[in-house]
């Protein structure tokens, strides 16, 4: 049991999608409800009887094949656009009296579902506090602050993972308080296998070096300067091959025009569908450097999968990645700029960085435990109480 207060247990309530809802939010709340659990609290999750109307919905499907988890206790109630809904989830959970609500918040168009059922479900004894992937969305809508704003009026405390979305908080308040805990590592995908064990199951050479870019495609995930960054002539002349592991949430035909301009088919491996969770770790454990060409960015979990796997990073000086990933030890901090990226990866091979970096990543990865994320929720929890 922790020594940070508090010391004893507490009834603690989710909010936030998790199973049979797909992503690495989904992923991660379960993985932190397990800490907590495994600290002594008392955990049920809230999740959504339907988070986004189908026409929002970009990818082909909201739900996960995966097994459900045994060991969770889950409620799928909320629907994410019905008022009355709201008012009835924000009771049940009100009944509960609660010690302490978690919510995850990453979208605008989920404050005015979250944000009700926190207000209907405070009490004297009971505190919100929401761990905020995003404040400020990459790809911002009208409205989009008006929203921010009525969740954030919901919440006691918030818990960031990288210190820009600290600094958008402060821009619609100044006093509640916030805490900095790095995104601890994604270790519950399996563990590392050997490469030739991972290549054999993707039907992938060996002859070539691996690059990977993982997760859904989106435009400000910047698949497009990574692209562009393959057709760098030194890069053509290297053993070398990008896959392409997620499913497409952009103008698939506008990538698909760049790959055909370049000229850049036969050093591309597409694996453009959604990549089920015991997949997951074939794909890290075949490549050789994780690339994350991010034009905009608060923090990312697949640097997390990279950390667990053990694998160097290429990212982008956007966000809180570069908090992440220490320059030139455990891979690259770049500008967003297709040449650079291309630097960065013709370094990385040609002066054969691989085993020093990936030591870097071993000894990094200490810093982004689980437990040090229940830590910081039990101190923040203590402190507004």
């Amino acid at each position: 049991m922790p020594a940070t207060l508090p010391v004893s247990k507490k009834k603690i309530v989710m909010i936030s999608p998790v199973h049979p809802l797909r992503g690495g939010i989904a992923a991660s709340t379960e993985r932190l409800a397990r800490e907590l659990q495994n600290s002594g609290h008392e955990v049920v999750i809230y999740s959504f009887s339907l988070q986004y109307p189908g026409f929002l919905f970009p990818g082909k499907t909201q739900y996960s094949d995966d097994p459900e988890p045994e060991d969770l206790t889950i409620k799928t109630r909320i629907n994410s656009i019905n008022p009355f809904n709201w008012i009835k989830v924000g009771f049940e959970i009100r009944a509960l009296k609660a010690d302490i609500i978690i919510t995850r918040f990453w979208l605008p168009f989920m404050a005015p579902s979250i944000g009700t059922i926190c207000r209907i479900a405070k009490s004297k004894n009971t505190r919100v506090i929401s761990i905020a992937d995003n404040v400020i969305l990459h790809e911002k809508r009208p409205g989009d602050d008006s929203l921010t704003a009525y969740f954030i009026g919901s919440t006691d405390g918030f818990v960031v993972m990288s210190k820009s979305v600290e600094t958008d908080i402060r821009q619609f308040n100044q006093t509640k308080p916030v805490t900095y805990i790095p995104h601890p590592v994604y270790d519950n995908y399996g563990e590392k296998m050997p490469r030739a064990l991972a290549l054999k199951y993707l039907n992938l050479s060996p002859d070539f070096h691996y690059l990977l870019f993982f997760g859904f495609i989106r435009d400000y995930k910047g698949l497009d300067l990574l692209l562009q960054a393959m057709a760098d002539p030194r890069i053509k002349k290297l053993p070398l091959k990008l896959i392409i592991a997620g499913e497409y949430y952009g103008n698939q035909d506008y990538y698909e025009e760049i790959i055909r301009v370049l000229e850049i088919e036969n050093q591309l491996v597409l694996k453009t569908d959604y990549i089920p969770t015991e997949e997951v770790r074939f794909y890290f454990s075949a490549a050789d450097l994780v690339v994350q060409p991010y034009k905009s960015a608060t923090q990312s979990g697949i640097s997390q999968l990279a950390y667990h796997f053990e694998k160097p990073m290429v990212v982008t000086n956007v966000g809180g990645l570069p908090e992440i990933v220490p320059h030139g030890k455990a891979g690259y901090v770049v500008e967003t700029d297709a040449s650079q990226i291309a630097d960065s990866i013709f370094d990385f091979f040609q002066n054969k960085r691989a085993a020093s970096f990936a030591a870097t990543v071993a000894t990094e990865k200490k810093r982004f435990s689980w437990q040090n994320m229940v830590q910081g929720i039990e101190k923040l929890a203590g402190e507004i109480f």
